[in-house]
């Protein structure tokens, strides 16, 4: 008779993870497809494309790999969530065991559609308190009606970026707290030309500019999209009024939508250094913590700095808070290396001294509590503000639904009417808004 596979035992605290394991370790975890501490190669599939932030990838890859000896990490990147979505449907040995997205408002999909594995056995079996490792707001948007089908792999959150020469040249000795402050500053920094047009627009709310989706500003108000049956309350939340009001008097304090949407087609690209902030053609304006690293790439020529987002005016006391979102990772349901690929997994999203490198590499937030509160994270001031803005508890990000995000679309489309004056009854278009997201969550269902 064969003798019995030997078991190893060991008991080890791994201080600062959120790891506990102890007893004897198990080599099937998670599932019985597969024995981790055997010689195996997987496929992990990726979004990044930039070279620098490629081989921040594969520098992780080779920390993995110096770990863990028995399994080779094969990286595809510049795969879209389509792609991947493609190659989980169809199967086989072409495709990926690990897959991360950019884009969390696919994780309803990702988990209603059970293509990316439960990994509550697998945390469950290797010690992962996940409530104690992730910050809540990360945690939720990577799971969707209790299946935790995904962790953050890094953060992105949003803040306001603010040219700080401008501030001094209009009598502004710090940046906006609240929406009435945002509205007067950008009307102070607001500069006309003779001729009418504009030189410098303080602020501009116009949902179409880069990263102004209108979600990412909503979230200054803290919104409930959902009640707890899953329909749609937008028209029922008072927030929501309040949020188009305060965009429409933000456009209206600047010489109204007409003016300024011509003057945003004169805008460059958003990645290029014709960037309306970096040309000094906005004074303020809403972005990501990668941002800043450009702005010093691109060796901008005035004086700029970061805060939080101003606040409603009745929620001065959540000032700090911000947009959350992020790259997520899982495991492929169909994936014949389960066990090997959430070694993977759990060393990206886990592993405080992994997450730290690979946040300071390409300038994103790290996605958990000990790595948020590492000495060896970046001291830039101007990237530790957005640190703040995901640490902040009023901080928020899309709840996840089974259709990925089509009612944040909804809401673009909608927005989009509002600014530009095509809604003449705001409460009427916002209980069809809420009709439409729920005819869309409806047939998604069926």
């Amino acid at each position: 008779m064969p003798l019995p596979r030997m078991r190893i035992c060991l008991s080890v605290a791994l201080a600062g993870a959120g790891l506990l394991i102890s007893g004897c370790a198990n080599p099937s975890v998670g599932s019985d497809r597969d024995d981790p501490t055997q010689p195996v190669t997987i496929k992990f599939w990726h979004g990044w494309s930039d070279p620098g932030e490629v081989k921040a990838v594969n520098d992780s890859i080779a920390r993995f790999e110096k770990l863990h000896p028995n399994i080779k990490v094969k990286a595809i990147g510049n795969v879209t969530d389509e792609t991947v979505n493609q190659a989980l449907r169809a199967g086989g040995d072409d495709a990926p065991d690990v897959v991360s997205s950019f884009t969390t408002n696919n994780v309803g999909q990702f988990c209603s559609s059970g293509m990316w594995a439960d990994l509550d056995p697998f945390m469950k079996k290797t010690g992962v308190a996940k409530e104690k490792v992730f910050p809540k707001t990360l945690l939720d948007y990577t799971r969707y009606q209790g299946t935790q089908c995904a962790l953050p792999l890094l953060a992105d959150s949003y803040g306001l970026y603010y040219n700080k020469d401008a501030f001094r040249k209009a009598g502004i000795e710090r940046p906006p707290h609240t929406m009435s402050e945002l509205k007067h500053d950008a009307e102070k920094l607001t500069r006309r030309t003779a001729k009418g047009s504009y030189e410098q627009l303080g602020f501009m709310p116009n949902f179409r500019l880069y990263q102004n989706s209108p979600d990412r500003l909503f979230a200054q108000w803290g919104p409930t999209y959902f009640d707890k049956n899953g329909k749609a309350q937008l028209a029922k939340d008072p927030v929501t009024k309040q949020f188009f009001t305060t965009a429409l008097g933000l456009i209206n304090a600047q010489g109204g939508y007409a003016a300024m949407e011509k003057f945003r087609t004169t805008f460059g690209d958003e990645m290029s250094t014709q960037n309306a902030f970096l040309t000094q053609k906005v004074a303020m304006h809403m972005d990501g913590e990668w941002r800043g690293l450009m702005l010093r790439k691109d060796k901008a020529k005035f004086d700029w700095d970061t805060a939080p987002m101003p606040v409603p005016d009745d929620q001065e006391d959540t000032y700090g808070r911000g947009y959350l979102t992020g790259t997520v990772a899982g495991i492929s349901h169909s994936s014949k290396h389960q066990n090997a690929a959430w070694e993977l997994v759990k060393f990206l999203t886990v592993d405080t001294d992994q997450v730290v490198r690979f946040a300071n590499a390409i300038h994103n937030i790290p996605s958990t509590n000990a790595a948020l509160k590492s000495p060896k994270l970046d001291a830039d001031p101007t990237f530790r503000t957005f640190l703040d803005i995901a640490a902040n508890r009023h901080s928020t990000a899309l709840p996840p639904s089974n259709n990925g995000g089509q009612y944040v679309t909804s809401l673009q489309d909608f927005s989009y009417n509002v600014e530009s004056g095509k809604v003449t009854d705001l409460d009427k278009g916002l209980r069809e808004l809420d009709a439409q997201i729920d005819a869309d969550n409806l047939q998604s269902e069926n």
